[in-house]
C-alpha cells in the first residue's frame, strides 16, 4: 500500500497546484503589485514576439561572451595555432555583427538584453571598453 497517496500527499499536491495557478497573466487594467514582487506574469499579446526574441538574443549574447572569453583564454595559453585564432576571431566578429543587426531589427539595445537578477546583479558583464 506504499503506492497509494496519503491525504497529506494529496493536500501538498493541491497546494502546489494552487501556487502554480497564482502565476496567471495579468490583465491590462490590473494594478502592479505594491510589494515589488510580481505574483503574476505580465503578458501583452502585441509584444510576445519581441519578448521572445529578446529572451533568445539574451541567451545567444551570453553564449557569445562566454565563447569570446574562452577563446581569449586559449590564445593567452598558446593553445591555438595562428589560423585557428584568425578563424575564431572572424567568427566572433560575424556573430557580433549579426547580434547588432537583430537588435536593430527588433528595436533592442544590448542593455535591453542584460537581465537584472536582483541581488546577484546583471546577467551579462558590462563591457569595459
Amino acid at each position: 500500500m506504499a503506492d497509494t497517496p496519503r491525504g497529506d500527499d494529496l493536500q501538498e499536491v493541491a497546494r502546489a497546484a494552487a501556487r502554480a495557478f497564482d502565476l496567471v497573466p495579468t490583465g491590462p487594467d490590473e494594478p502592479a503589485p505594491r510589494d515589488g514582487i510580481a505574483q503574476r506574469l505580465e503578458t501583452d499579446p502585441d509584444t510576445v514576439e519581441r519578448d521572445l526574441i529578446k529572451l533568445v538574443l539574451t541567451i545567444v549574447e551570453l553564449l557569445r561572451q562566454l565563447m569570446e572569453r574562452t577563446a581569449l583564454h586559449r590564445v593567452d595559453q598558446g593553445d591555438l595555432r595562428e589560423d585557428q585564432e584568425e578563424r575564431i576571431g572572424m567568427t566572433l566578429m560575424i556573430l557580433q555583427d549579426r547580434m547588432t543587426e537583430l537588435c536593430e531589427r527588433y528595436d533592442l539595445t544590448m542593455e535591453d538584453l542584460n537581465l537584472n537578477l536582483g541581488p546577484l546583479g546583471s546577467l551579462l558583464p558590462r563591457d569595459s571598453g
